[in-house]
């Protein structure tokens, strides 16, 4: 199996740089809210893309917003390929990126550990 390339990664880099400015200026539909593009990891193959992201909505919000970005799909990908230099464009796959919940959880987590080693406060009588 071979590993990604720093094509790949370049690549992947602007599609997420063109995706954020699409989200940013053409997108207007409200079920997809307050996007935030996150990472953009293509195949070896350049023939897909899974397209990392964050919504400061609930989780609910968070589902829908991925059914209507992937209803989009094929629109963020007509854009790409007319604003890229490249003879292929990836399929857009959309994933809802828990990594920050999963971090703000493990924060809190650590907040709460470190509040039930401190000692009570003695009365200083």
């Amino acid at each position: 199996m071979k590993k990604p390339s720093a094509r790949h990664h370049r690549i992947g880099d602007q599609i997420q740089r063109e995706l954020a400015e699409l989200l940013r200026e053409q997108v207007k539909d409200p079920r997809i809210g307050l996007v935030t593009i996150t990472a953009v990891d293509a195949s070896n193959d350049l023939a897909h893309a899974k397209v990392y992201f964050t919504n400061m909505a609930s989780v609910t919000g968070a589902e829908e917003a991925e059914q209507a970005l992937a209803r989009a799909a094929g629109f963020f990908r007509s854009e790409i390929a007319r604003r890229l230099s490249s003879f292929t464009v990836p399929q857009l796959h959309f994933i809802y990126d828990r990594s920050t919940e999963h971090g703000m959880q493990m924060s809190r987590l650590i907040d709460e550990a470190i509040a039930m080693e401190k000692p009570p406060e003695q009365d200083s009588r």
